[in-house]
């Protein structure tokens, strides 16, 4: 019986991290230059570690798309998870995995809402309720069995992802009143590495009209991944002697500093799925692509882009260029990338995504942004009359508080963004009224 040794351990079971992560993972154990698994922890307490135990942790991966303007798709079974499991139904399990001396790579896509600091779990709960706590008490019982510490690659697509996640590790060690010794060992026997991930994976193809097909050729499986053939990670430090990504020719690129690839990948790919998502939805439409086809909202894209998000940033170092091949990547015939999906934690989505370019629009052109304010007003309308996925009681607060309200509540969005209340206003009651027809037409 194959012996599989247990390298990574990977938070999140989701359709991005199977299809970006473990796919890298599975390629450089069939190539070779690697060995080593993932086990993978089910993050929140609804999740599909079930469904992969049941496949033995096997799926197919879809690459589709478009290369040098001819089309291309590929199948490939993964088998570089080794096992998945849930704190919630197996807590003792779950930290027992620190006891695995050859675990030493971190991963983890918990969403932009996953990285955050709570305060107000404890050391004994059977599990913390966040990921920094459910993180640290690992890491815990890692320190106190003597072994080393691991490398940190966080996915999230937050700025400063890792520095944020050891600053919260740090605060419930503190909360908890662990010794000194076991902070130091975390800052000094740790590597946090800031990442950036950039690949389109809608995940499974449930909108596809060749899914029946599909199954069939996949013997049934019910965890098939769709992505795109682009893709980039970009991690700060150099750790290919421990994790060869480069050698084993994967778009990898280490980085003394993450920050000036995931601003514009960040502002302009993520930016403008969110700016443009809770309004398409709204207007009926269910994908990226049927967006993109849609010659209103296709218009209002391409003007939030081209005029508000390209000269925040400038249009120098690439960014026109990558701007350009965005909308390409969005017009894949092959990926049905689900509008819906996108819409999941909408508000800390555009908090990150979108709000940053907003302020900075205003600081250097002294007004708001036409079609970013326009998407700050369809998000709130989403939350009241579309169908948000999100923390119920959240929901319910959005749902039920004014609109003026809500933007000046700081613990929304991070401070009080009265200044966009009376242009976002006008947009939002065009939207609440019903006046489809009428929407767009002051931002296109």
């Amino acid at each position: 019986m194959e012996t599989v040794k247990e390298t990574v351990l990977q938070f999140g079971e989701g359709g991005f991290l199977r299809g970006f992560v473990d796919y890298f993972l599975h390629e450089m154990n069939e190539q070779g230059t690697y060995t080593g698994k993932a086990v993978v922890v089910q993050p929140i307490e609804r999740g599909l570690t079930d469904v992969l135990t049941s496949q033995n942790c096997r799926y197919h991966l879809y690459i589709r798309g478009m290369e040098d303007g001819k089309p291309v798709s590929t199948c490939t079974e993964i088998r570089s998870i080794s096992r998945a499991l849930s704190p919630y139904t197996d807590y003792d399990g779950f930290l027992k995995l620190a006891e695995n001396p050859d675990l030493r790579i971190i991963v983890s896509n918990t969403t932009e809402a996953g990285i955050e600091y709570l305060g107000a779990e404890k050391l004994n709960d059977r599990p913390p309720k966040s990921y920094p706590a459910k993180l640290t008490a690992f890491l815990w019982h890692r320190y106190e069995l003597g072994l080393p510490g691991f490398l940190l690659f966080p996915c999230e697509l937050i700025d400063h992802n890792a520095d944020f996640l050891k600053e919260y590790v740090l605060k419930y060690a503190a909360l908890w009143e662990l010794p000194e010794a076991f902070s130091a060992w975390v800052e000094q026997e740790n590597s946090f590495c800031n990442t950036l991930v950039d690949r389109i994976t809608p995940g499974y193809p449930k909108d596809d009209p060749n899914l029946p097909e599909l199954i069939e050729a996949c013997g049934g499986d019910r965890l098939i991944d769709t992505t795109e053939p682009f893709a980039l990670w970009v991690i700060e430090g150099d750790h290919e002697d421990e994790f060869p990504l480069e050698r084993t020719g994967l778009p990898v690129v280490w980085t003394e500093d993450v920050t000036p690839y995931k601003k514009r990948k960040v502002r302009i790919l993520n930016g403008a799925h969110t700016s443009m998502v809770p309004a398409a939805l709204l207007y009926g439409l269910t994908t990226v692509g049927e967006s993109m086809r849609d010659g209103v909202v296709r218009a209002f894209l391409t003007r939030c882009v081209q005029e508000e998000i390209l000269p925040v940033l400038g249009e120098g170092n690439g960014n026109r260029e990558f701007a350009e091949a965005v909308f390409g990547r969005f017009e894949n015939p092959f990926i049905q990338h689900r509008l819906q999906s996108i819409a999941l934690n909408s508000v800390s989505k555009f908090r990150v995504r979108c709000l940053p370019t907003m302020k900075e629009y205003r600081e250097q052109f002294g007004k708001n942004p036409t079609c970013l304010t326009f998407s700050l007003a369809a998000l709130i309308a989403f939350y009241k009359k579309g169908t948000p996925d999100d923390d119920p009681e959240f929901m319910k607060r959005m749902k039920e508080g004014g609109f003026r309200e809500l933007l000046a509540d700081e613990s929304l969005f991070g401070e009080d963004l009265s200044v966009f209340a009376d242009d976002a206003e006008k947009h939002f009651k065009r939207i609440m009224e019903g006046q489809k027809d009428a929407w767009f037409t002051p931002v296109i």
